[in-house]
């Protein structure tokens, strides 16, 4: 009887000991609800168009500009959160660690927006990263020693993005379809005296490749959390704000070109004007 007890209890303690460390581990959910919904969406494809169907195409670029309050949700998070990355980060990670999108270079001045030269990811991770030499002192000796130190580049320095897209009027469905064709990351330049010296072209993505990368994370939405929209959808509605810098032209030529400062501006608010007046004329009520 004694031998019986004995081995009820050792097999009790044991079960015990195995216990412990399951309830001490528990798994704790930050938030309500599991968020779901964003990380299993799918693209949704575009509409086919047939060539026979096209009344009317121009090609269109433009810049956005993160500094601006309606463009604020493509810029932040600089560093990324739990349920929330900035759009570079997206990009840099679907790049680098995914390997589910290519990036193209831009060229030698950072023109060639025709996604001639695939760039690989090693490439891409060299560009990110900058290694610099500094000199220090050394609070024991006082000898100074050079180390070597090394900058990533975050998302808090891509203040800009240029697009490349494709008007189309498809006469069968009777609308004005708008498809964005590249993406590129443009890199603010900041001098030594701390002021911004322009931007560069990092490199141009093939948008409808990227989509697939853009549809499983959220933008921030000032008015509600519960309904976060993908990158993915704030391309597709148009929920940003841009500036035209250049429009297919016998002459190949961006609006910089003739037109600088103020008018520059009003160029390219006065082009944007004509294509909306386009789409708006074809219909007689």
């Amino acid at each position: 009887m004694k031998t019986l007890h004995r081995i009820l209890y050792g097999a009790l303690l044991c079960s015990g000991m195995a216990l412990a460390p399951a309830s001490q581990a528990q798994t704790v959910l930050d938030g309500a609800y599991i968020k779901e919904h964003t990380k299993t969406q799918r693209v949704v494809p575009y509409p086919y168009i047939r060539e026979a169907d096209v009344m009317w195409y121009r090609r269109v670029w433009r810049e956005i500009d993160l500094r601006e309050k309606i463009n604020l949700p493509l810029y932040y998070p600089t560093e990324p959160i739990k349920d929330r990355k900035s759009l570079f980060d997206v990009i840099k990670d679907g790049i680098i660690e995914d390997g589910s999108i290519t990036a193209y270079d831009p060229g030698p001045i950072g023109t060639d927006d025709e996604f001639t030269k695939a760039l690989l990811p090693t490439e891409v991770k060299a560009m990110l990263s900058k290694v610099d030499t500094t000199t220090t002192e050394d609070l024991y000796t006082g000898e100074q020693k050079q180390a070597i130190v090394t900058t990533e580049v975050g998302s808090s320095v891509v203040r800009k993005y240029r697009l490349k897209e494709d008007w189309v009027f498809d006469r069968q469905r009777s609308v004005m379809d708008i498809r964005i064709i590249g993406l590129c990351p443009m890199k603010e330049n900041v001098g030594p005296d701390g002021e911004v010296r322009g931007y560069t072209p990092m490199f141009w993505l093939y948008f409808p490749e990227l989509r697939y990368v853009l549809v499983n994370w959220d933008v921030f939405n000032r008015e509600n959390d519960a309904e976060r929209r993908s990158f993915d959808h704030v391309f597709w509605t148009r929920q940003f704000n841009s500036t035209i810098t250049k429009v297919s032209n016998v002459y190949d030529r961006n609006i910089s070109q003739y037109k600088t400062g103020i008018d520059a501006l009003l160029q390219g608010e006065e082009i944007k004007g004509m294509l909306f007046d386009f789409e708006h004329d074809l219909w007689n009520f």
